[in-house]
């Protein structure tokens, strides 16, 4: 029986590597621009971000359910910053590739603490959150309708990210200050996210966020 060393199955290849292909080309040219805007999110998975701290204004939590592929409905909460600060971000999503494996995409940004992420109108919605400590300022917690008054979020219909039931439970504050965060989120948007020394990486080590 005669083996074969040494060749790769290109046709194999470029369909396993072009998904992977797409988001890494899709980042560069928004990081290229200054900022990454719109979205990060993974169609039926979720994926962890974690940060040394995050510093925002005009916060706002709520509940909502996130849509993904297939009908499938996920309950999420909803953290929304008018403007926010993150020192050292980290954000990883596994990528099963078929015969290659399970590979790991890690975007880090800000590990420099006098150039760190900013965001805008950033949203992360969310299925768990800890933080080694969390303070809020101002705090305003009730039935959406009342609770939500000061921030930018309205309620609109289910495919606006900013959607929100008014009869459900939120909470605002003026500012937000966390620090050791750890999430397991299904989506994350911003009007614009600046992300500071970015990295990305796509290896089949264990290198997730946390």
């Amino acid at each position: 029986m005669s083996q074969t060393y040494g060749k790769t199955r290109w046709k194999r290849f470029a369909v396993v590597m072009v998904p992977t292909l797409a988001v890494t080309a899709a980042v560069g040219v928004s990081v290229a621009q200054g900022a990454l805007a719109a979205s990060f999110s993974v169609s039926g998975t979720d994926f962890k971000v974690s940060a040394d701290s995050l510093s925002g204004q005009g916060f706002v939590q709520y509940g909502t359910v996130d849509t993904q592929e297939g009908n499938k409905y996920v309950p999420v909460a909803v953290s929304g910053f008018k403007t926010a600060t993150i020192n050292k971000l980290c954000q990883s999503v596994q990528l099963p590739l078929g015969p290659l494996g399970t590979y790991v995409l890690k975007i880090t940004a800000g590990d420099d603490a006098k150039h760190p992420v900013t965001a805008s109108n950033l949203y992360i919605d969310m299925t768990d959150l800890q933080a080694t400590t969390a303070t809020f300022n101002n705090i305003n917690i009730g039935v959406a309708e009342g609770a939500v008054s000061k921030g930018s979020v309205s309620a609109g219909d289910s495919s606006n990210p900013q959607f929100y039931n008014p009869a459900g439970f939120a909470q605002e504050a003026d500012s937000a200050n966390l620090t050791g965060v750890q999430q397991t989120a299904w989506a994350t948007s911003a009007g614009t996210f600046s992300l500071n020394g970015m990295h990305l990486s796509v290896n089949n080590s264990n290198a997730e966020c946390f």
